[in-house]
C-alpha cells in the first residue's frame, strides 16, 4: 500500500476574518504544491477576535454547497480552495449560526476533492479553565454538538480511510474516540485517522498536548493528526502550538513548535494493518 501524504496547517490568526483567509488560502497552496492529499486547519483559522463574542458578528449559516460567496465567504473558500488543488480539506472550525441568537456551533466542515462538502462535526465538548488569573468558558458563546461524525475517503492510491472528526477539548474524552471507531450499528469500524483541530491553551497545552495525543494515537492504532494556533494573538492570547503528526504507535512522525508552517507527515495503512495484527487490541476490547 503506499503512504498517503497530509499536512497540518498551523497559524497564528489574528482578528482580521480577510487576513486570515488570505493566510490560510496560501498554506493550503502550499501544502498542495508538496504533494499533500488531505489538508487541515486549525481550530479558528478564520478569527482570533480580540473578544470571545466577536465570532457571533462573523458566524455564517450552513450553505451546504451552495458555495456562496456573499452569504458564507468562509465555507466558499474552502471549497473553492479544495476543489482548485483536488485535495481533501478540514476546514479546522468556523462559527456556524446556531438556533439561539447568542449562541453559534464550533463547526468542522470538510470538503472532498471537486469541492462538495462531505461532513460536518459540531464540537461536542466545550472548554472550560480557570486557574484564578486566567478564565475561559467556551458556553458562554457556543451551543454544543451532539453526533460525532466520521466520514470516509478514497485517496489517489484507491485506498479507503474512515476519518474521525474531534476538536481541541474533545481531546480529553476518549469514549468519543471509542465512538468514532463504530459504524451506526454499534458494530466495529475502527477509524483510520483521527483529525483534531485546536487552539489549546499556553498553559494546558505544555502539560497535556502531546502525551493526550499520542494516547488516543496509542489506545485506537491508528494515525492522528492536529492542526493547531501556535503563538502569541493579537489579543494577547497565546496558543500552544505543536501540530504534530502522530502514528498508531503512538510515535511524532512531524511537529511544529510554535508559528505558522505546514507539518507534513506520510500515513501508511500497510503500517497500521501490520501493528493492529501484531496487538489486536481492538478486538479484546470487553466494553
Amino acid at each position: 500500500m503506499a503512504a498517503m501524504k497530509v499536512a497540518a496547517l498551523q497559524m497564528v490568526s489574528t482578528p482580521e476574518v480577510a487576513q486570515n483567509l488570505a493566510t490560510a488560502r496560501r498554506l493550503i497552496e502550499q501544502a498542495a504544491s508538496q504533494g499533500s492529499e488531505l489538508v487541515a486547519l486549525p481550530e479558528y483559522f478564520c478569527l482570533m477576535g480580540l473578544k470571545d463574542r466577536d465570532k457571533l458578528a462573523i458566524a455564517e449559516p450552513d450553505v451546504g454547497d451552495a458555495h456562496d460567496a456573499s452569504a458564507a465567504p468562509m465555507q466558499a473558500m474552502l471549497a473553492d480552495a479544495a476543489k482548485a488543488h483536488g485535495l481533501w480539506l478540514i476546514g479546522g472550525t468556523l462559527p456556524i449560526h446556531a438556533p439561539l441568537a447568542d449562541r453559534v456551533f464550533n463547526a468542522t466542515l470538510v470538503y472532498g476533492p471537486q469541492g462538495q462538502r462531505v461532513a460536518r462535526y459540531d464540537k461536542v465538548h466545550l472548554f472550560c479553565f480557570d486557574d484564578g488569573t486566567q478564565r475561559y468558558d467556551e458556553g458562554a458563546t457556543l451551543t454544543p454538538g451532539t453526533q460525532p461524525v466520521a466520514f470516509e475517503l478514497v485517496n489517489r492510491a484507491g485506498e479507503a480511510w474512515r476519518v474521525g472528526l474531534s476538536v481541541c477539548y474533545d481531546l480529553r474524552f476518549p469514549e468519543l474516540f471509542r465512538r468514532l471507531g463504530q459504524a451506526p450499528d454499534g458494530q466495529p469500524r475502527p477509524c483510520d485517522l483521527i483529525v483534531l483541530p485546536a487552539a489549546f491553551t499556553h498553559t494546558t497545552g505544555l502539560a497535556h498536548w502531546e502525551v493526550l495525543l499520542r494516547a488516543r494515537a496509542i489506545e485506537n492504532l491508528c494515525h492522528v493528526l492536529a492542526p493547531a494556533q501556535g503563538g502569541l494573538h493579537v489579543n494577547g492570547r497565546r496558543t500552544f502550538g505543536h501540530s504534530l503528526a502522530i502514528d498508531p504507535w503512538g510515535q511524532v512522525l512531524a511537529a511544529q513548535p510554535e508559528g505558522e508552517g505546514v507539518v507534513l507527515a506520510e500515513l501508511s495503512q500497510a503500517h497500521e494493518h501490520t501493528l493492529r495484527q501484531q496487538l489486536p487490541a481492538l478486538s479484546h476490547r470487553v466494553f
